[in-house]
């Protein structure tokens, strides 16, 4: 029999015959890998384990606590699902069923109506196709037997993602028992593989994401390793459904979603004050760094889009208008009034760096379905900055913006990790620029020793980009900052300045947000701090708690002093019990609660409450307000 040789990720070599399974290998490598093993990374490209190898090759095996196990496990999850499904309701349609981020869904074209009760049927026959441990099969077919296959199946969804293939297209097919899918794989090899899942909910999705299209039954649920990590993330659901920011926000009155403006969030006196706490720090962390603030216009002519390349690149997300018979857009990124601020006036290369910030609202047009609360709006103020500079002063102003990032994002308690993001299929320019501006991204974060991962093809389409993903304090991440360098930009608008030896040159810009957007960081803020503001973001800082009518006056005169010093102090001197006054101030999520009676006017002292301790004893007034006033300053 011939042999090929088998080089393991270690750098061993192993001989084995010509046409052994990889599922072969992994079990003749240990015991323990042919039970665990998902797949393998056959010179670079993830393989089934079922596949043969007839030539030598470089192999490493997935297993389940790897990025790429964990999507095969939730992948063949899908299509047991699918294969359930069909089992409980054999006239149901199929359409496409991908993993996903946190789990897997499966898109059906039903007459029947799912409810939260079929799900527990699906999952009961899902659990029957995974005792039953099919193994799954993959075959490749020619394009019109596949067509001619799917159309006998009556699957009109395959048969169409079929004919959008070339002709001279192999299709791929994977069965399981008596199911069979159109997929290009790769899978776990065997339905049993599939260790702990969970069907979570049913939403309406268009067919291929488009309107115009029929809805579509869409289920969703989530898989993992083992139940363990099942029941961590589940109880993590549990938390982050306590802490939802649009029913927090509503019990908390910051702000509302109404239909007379869908997309369009409302803010109330409490949002306002979270908001204008948020926009002071900016403003004061900013100005440390050397940046001066901008404004520019909300609305501006079809000619500046065209030379931004927005209205070629971006147009399907814009909002428009006319004025004067002229086409006018609303602007859905600051960075173009930015250029002609820049341009009004020559500039030296003594001048650069020059940091421009901007909180500016901008108007991105979103199909309603993917409205949800502050984190996806259509109308948000980003904290923008464009920052122009000389090519020699990219990697420097680079770890710049990451030193303020970091300052940012400690103090309010929020770990990250940064992606580099790299070319898109729809960019601008050519692929030198984009080389050299990756790079230089690359080199500033490696010298900076930031750890980061690449992005591939999800660069903006003007230039790469570095992405901060925060981390809460249930454990969920949020992208929020960004940085990004374009060197298109500058050439579109003809940017230049003066150089040392006399003449025009082109300056390098930089894009970048720390917020993000300021709506979707309070969504995520009070999710995070699930409510709880620490003081210095807290819409009310310190409710005053009168015992009896007596105590009233004592209470005023503690409201004008403390109001006068700067903190935002309420007075309840309702007739209610001192418990019910307490749970209320609990309920609104209050640092402080200075409870006043008899012993407390005598001594000129108030009972100090903490929200997450209760009570802390009695204070001198001065005493109290000094810690408060330090705690705000700073930002505890």
């Amino acid at each position: 029999m011939e042999q090929i040789v088998v080089t393991l990720k270690d750098g061993s070599q192993k001989l084995f015959d010509k046409g052994v399974t990889l599922l072969a290998i992994a079990k003749s490598l240990s015991q323990k890998l042919g039970k665990t093993a998902l797949l393998a990374v056959v010179n670079g490209t993830n393989r089934d384990l079922n596949e043969v190898l007839v030539e030598n090759a470089e192999v490493e095996f997935i297993t389940p606590e790897m990025p790429e196990g964990l999507h095969a496990i939730r992948h063949t999850a899908s299509h047991t699902m699918a294969q359930a499904i069909q089992r409980l309701f054999p006239d149901a349609k199929l359409a496409i069923g991908p993993a996903i981020a946190n789990g897997f869904y499966y898109d059906i074209d039903s007459e029947h109506v799912f409810t939260p009760e079929d799900l527990l049927a699906i999952e009961k026959e899902m659990a029957k196709i995974i005792k039953a441990n099919y193994p799954l099969t993959r075959k490749e077919l020619p394009r019109q037997e596949a067509l001619s296959l799917f159309a006998e199946m009556e699957e009109p969804y395959k048969v169409e993602l079929i004919n959008d293939l070339p002709e001279d297209a192999i299709i791929s097919t994977y069965s399981q028992g008596e199911f069979l899918d159109l997929c290009a794989g790769p899978h776990c090899p065997s339905t049993g593989r599939v260790k702990a899942f969970k069907l979570q909910s049913i939403a309406g999705a268009y067919w291929r994401g488009n309107e115009k299209n029929k809805m579509l039954q869409r289920i969703y649920g989530t898989a993992f390793a083992n139940k363990e990590e099942l029941e961590d993330y589940l109880k993590m659901l549990e938390e982050a459904a306590k802490r939802d920011h649009r029913k927090l926000g509503k019990e908390l009155d910051i702000f509302s979603l109404m239909e007379e403006g869908p997309g369009f969030p409302f803010f109330h006196p409490n949002g306002m004050i979270i908001r204008n706490e948020l926009e002071n720090y900016w403003r004061a962390v900013h100005r440390v760094y050397g940046y001066e603030e901008i404004k520019t216009p909300m609305i501006l002519s079809r000619a500046l889009w065209e030379t931004s390349g927005h209205w070629d690149h971006y147009r399907e997300n814009m909002y428009f208008t006319q004025i004067d018979e002229l086409d006018y857009a609303i602007k859905p990124m600051n960075c173009p009034g930015g250029m002609l601020v820049y341009k009004t006036k020559p500039h030296s290369y003594k001048e650069l760096p020059i940091r421009a910030g901007e909180l500016g609202l901008v108007h991105r047009h979103e199909l309603s379905g993917a409205l949800h609360g502050l984190f996806r709006v259509r109308c948000f103020t980003q904290d923008d900055a464009h920052i122009f500079m000389m090519p020699s002063q990219i990697k420097d102003e680079i770890q710049n913006v990451i030193k303020l990032f970091d300052e940012v994002y400690a103090t309010f308690g929020l770990k990250y990790h940064a992606e580099l993001s790299t070319r898109p299929e729809n960019s601008m320019g050519d692929a030198e620029t984009w080389e050299t501006t990756t790079n230089a991204l690359r080199e500033a974060m490696e010298d900076f020793g930031l750890n980061f991962r690449i992005n591939e093809g999800d660069g903006a389409f003007y230039g790469p980009k570095i992405d901060f993903h925060l981390t809460d304090s249930i454990g969920r991440t949020w992208q929020c900052g960004t940085i990004q360098l374009d060197m298109q930009l500058p050439e579109k608008f003809d940017l230049t300045y003066i150089g040392e030896d006399g003449q025009k040159h082109r300056p390098v810009m930089i894009h970048r947000v720390v917020y993000g957007s300021i709506e979707r960081f309070i969504g995520i803020l009070i999710e995070h701090y699930a409510g709880a503001f620490p003081a210095w973001l807290a819409p009310t800082q310190v409710r005053i708690l009168p015992i009896t009518d007596k105590h009233v006056p004592y209470a005023n005169e503690l409201y004008k002093k403390m109001f006068d010093a700067g903190i935002r102090v309420y007075l309840d001197d309702r007739n209610e019990k001192m418990g019910y006054k307490i749970r209320d101030a609990q309920v609104n999520k209050i640092p402080y609660m200075l409870v006043v009676g008899d012993a407390e006017m005598e001594a000129s002292t108030v009972a100090v409450r903490r929200r997450s301790e209760g009570d802390i004893g009695s204070m001198k007034v001065d005493e109290f307000m000094d810690m408060l006033l330090s705690e705000i300053k700073d930002k505890k």
